[in-house]
């Protein structure tokens, strides 16, 4: 039996048409979904909707894309940063440069091919393709992952991030010093009206809300935390580059700022491989017995030695949990 994937709708989609909300959060054409709604391929808290019916926060959507049916995700060895497992859930600190799950040319290496091997219980946890998998992290991102072991545990962290009862801590280098260093990115995100592989600031997009706070500022970058109020696509490298102060390293929506810099840094900067962002801190209540449970996954050593080679200053080693 195929499990369908889930989505649980949050409050600041509530009001939105099915079809439409549904092929934003796919982007695909609504055409395309509607017809999926007609052949009982989408349901509505388990009933089969109308492409037109308004959503409500807290409503559960599922739907089985129909070239997906057969899909199967075979096992494969491979490490796993492993900080905490229990028979419900798992922690994990993934690395930078690995893929969350299988997608267009990326059907094997992913962390869902290691998580089969090690959890194997987790084939029918989830949607076809991405068994286990509560939320994502971008394959440039490094940091704390969480994955659902059981059906009853993804259906409740799943609503619990869409509740937004999850905290989501990021740490992340970007160029310039913001001015107010702590502040709050409030501004709507939609999808790029030429790019349609982007994402930009729009006065008709999905709500976004983006919480930082300056750690430390030297020689033209700045060590940020973010707190993610919303979950958009792309959301911290969109709402900096916004701002005016774009991740080191973010192939899409960076900017050639290392120009700016002194000559001996611009080649350490221009050539950094990835979007200078990590996943740092996860903060929610376990779906079982609710008790809080908060982790943290170490800063990676390329961030470490980016820092330290611009700034010949050590990186900042006391990161204090916020409040």
């Amino acid at each position: 039996m195929l499990v369908p994937d889930t989505w649980i709708v949050g409050p600041e989609e509530a009001g939105a048409r099915l079809d439409r909300a549904l092929a934003a959060r796919l982007d695909l054409p609504r055409n395309q979904v509607q017809n999926w709604i007609r052949d009982g391929l989408v349901h509505l808290n388990g009933r089969a909707p109308k492409p037109s019916v308004e959503l409500a926060a807290g409503d559960t959507v599922d739907w089985t894309p129909p070239e997906r049916r057969d899909d199967r995700v075979q096992p494969e060895e491979g490490d796993l940063a492993v900080l905490y497992e229990d028979a419900d859930l798992a922690v994990l600190d993934k690395p930078a440069g690995l893929t969350v799950h299988p997608g267009a040319g990326k059907t094997t290496g992913t962390l869902v091919h290691h998580l089969l091997a090690r959890y194997p219980e987790i084939e029918g946890v989830g949607g076809p393709g991405r068994p286990g998998i509560v939320h994502r992290l971008d394959q440039g991102t490094s940091g704390v992952i969480l994955i659902a072991r059981t059906a009853t545990a993804y259906q409740r962290l799943a609503r619990a991030f869409a509740e937004r009862r999850v905290e989501k801590r990021y740490l992340t280098l970007v160029y310039g010093a913001l001015t107010p260093p702590s502040g709050l990115i409030d501004a709507p995100i939609g999808r790029h009206a030429q790019n349609r592989k982007e994402m930009t600031v729009r006065p008709d997009g999905r709500p976004a809300r983006t919480g930082y706070h300056t750690r430390a500022a030297r020689a033209g970058l700045s060590l940020l935390e973010i707190e993610l109020f919303t979950g958009r696509t792309h959301q911290i490298r969109v709402h900096l580059k916004h701002k005016g102060h774009p991740l080191v390293g973010d192939p899409t929506y960076g900017e050639a700022r290392w120009k700016a810099l002194p000559r001996p840094l611009q080649v350490t900067l221009r050539d950094f491989p990835r979007p200078a962002l990590h996943a740092w801190r996860l903060s929610f209540r376990h779906p079982i017995d609710d008790h809080a449970m908060i982790f943290e996954a170490p800063v990676p050593e390329d961030l470490k030695a980016l820092w330290e080679k611009v700034t010949e200053t050590p990186f900042p080693v006391a990161l204090p949990k916020s409040s």
